[in-house]
């Protein structure tokens, strides 16, 4: 008996395809690359160009060396002085007398027992000294004290040893004066009453631990001390050329300095002014010193070692950009001839080789970033060493091989690196001021990446 058909028949369903979940799922693929992309790039951050100038330390504590001569005595007793300190004093002109015995002092105080040592003249030009000090006094500036004191403790010296110079001629006339030496000055200069150490040096002897203050000895050649032959009795600066040395703390600012080659000073100790030739040198540790050389003004400053300056440095105004910004890159150097134009682009013709073995010349976009009077820099995204670049309109060629670097920054106007060139006029740790709106370079406003390190040419900038 045959089978009877119910006349329920199961087909197969057909595969449809959605275009739309496909181009759904091809977008949503597309963002979770992009997103990853976005989370796992390390990001240009970019740095806005303004125009401005550095405010770098140009206060500095300079070692002072002069030409100086110390004399010693041939003589041993109590010293006396007849110059103030800082006179300028002649050639075998009375320098000191020296008392063996101590007669002097004993003819003195006997002869002044009961009276004044100083005379009315010489106390009013104490009193005008005082005074003069009392109405000039700034408590801001409590340097001034020891100044004071130091001169009129120098003043004092002279006036009384004018008055003991007076006694000892008086004792010479009543033959009281066997015991009394008479010192000379060896040579013309500028007398000073203390000894350092530091007579003998030069720039080339300076070292770091020279402007450690805590490690300074200075002893002064007080009046009326006793000494031994041989000691030293005062010191003669000889020669109104010194100079002032102080150490910088890198090599850019010490070649900023030496570019200047005379730079202008304001000493703070009287405010006074004067010009300086830059001379600059490094010790085996890299400590960078710069010397200033002066040719006036070294007998205001003969008995002190440390002297304040303020280097007086016209403030050029530039583009400041971060060091963090600043990169150095190399690029082709190619003649100027072989550059030519299509269209709005520049580049250079370049030859190549066909599987079959024609030779052909491709034009290749390469904007120059810099030039020489004979050579233009060309970057090395589009170009290889060895490549052969054919002169337009010619037969001859070039081999891409010669190479420079240029320092600059990564332009990201565009929204890619694209390197430029920069100038920089100077700088400190933290920044340059550079040439504003050179051919090549920068202009205010532009935009840069904060890092170089992070960037490589032609790199997209993610925002």
């Amino acid at each position: 008996m045959a089978k009877r058909s119910t006349g329920n028949t199961q087909y197969k369903r057909p595969w449809n395809i959605n275009i739309g979940f496909i181009i759904f799922a091809v977008i949503l693929l597309y963002l979770v690359i992009s997103i990853f992309s976005y989370m796992t790039t390390e990001k240009l951050v970019g740095y806005e160009v303004k125009s401005g100038s550095l405010s770098t330390n140009s206060v500095y504590k300079g070692l002072a060396l002069r030409r100086e001569e110390i004399v010693l005595s041939d003589y041993s007793g109590y010293v006396n002085y007849y110059n103030e300190e800082g006179d300028r004093i002649g050639k075998g002109n009375l320098a000191y007398t020296v008392d063996e015995s101590g007669t002097v002092m004993d003819y003195v105080e006997s002869m002044t027992a009961g009276e004044a040592m100083f005379s009315d003249e010489a106390l009013s030009e104490l009193r005008l000294d005082i005074l003069s000090f009392t109405n000039l006094f700034d408590p801001k500036n409590f340097q001034s004290v020891y100044e004071f004191k130091n001169s009129i403790r120098s003043t004092t010296q002279r006036l009384s040893s004018n008055s003991i110079l007076a006694n000892i001629r008086e004792m010479d006339e009543s033959g009281l004066s066997a015991s009394i030496h008479y010192g000379y000055a060896p040579a013309t200069g500028d007398i000073v009453f203390s000894v350092d150490g530091y007579e003998n040096r030069t720039f080339a002897d300076i070292v770091t631990d020279d402007f450690d203050q805590s490690l300074y000895q200075k002893t002064r050649l007080e009046n009326g001390r006793l000494i031994a032959a041989g000691d030293a009795v005062f010191k003669l600066c000889t020669d109104e050329n010194w100079q002032i040395v102080f150490p910088v703390d890198s090599l850019e600012t010490a070649q900023m300095l030496r570019d200047e080659e005379y730079i202008r000073v304001r000493f703070l100790k009287n405010q006074y002014e004067s010009w300086g030739k830059v001379d600059t040198r490094s010790d085996v540790n890299g400590q960078y010193f710069v010397c200033l050389s002066f040719t006036n003004s070294m007998v205001t400053f003969c008995g002190d070692r440390y002297i304040d300056i303020e280097l007086l440095m016209s403030d050029e105004v530039g583009l400041k950009v971060p060091n963090s910004a600043i990169v150095d890159s190399e690029f082709f150097l190619v003649p100027k001839e072989y550059l030519t134009q299509s269209g709005s682009e520049r580049g250079v013709l370049r030859r190549s080789y066909a599987e079959n073995g024609t030779m052909t010349t491709t034009f290749i976009p390469a904007p120059p970033y810099s030039e020489t009077k004979e050579d233009y820099y060309l970057d090395q995204t589009s170009l290889r060493i060895g490549d052969v670049l054919v002169r337009p309109d010619s037969a001859e060629t070039y081999t891409l091989g010669r190479m420079d670097t240029l320092t600059g920054v990564y332009n990201i106007n565009k929204g890619y690196a694209d390197f430029r060139q920069i100038s920089i006029l100077y700088g400190n740790e933290e920044y340059s001021i550079v040439v504003p709106n050179t051919m090549y370079g920068l202009s205010e406003y532009d935009y840069i990446v904060l890092d170089a390190e992070k960037a490589l040419p032609d790199q997209f900038v993610y925002h």
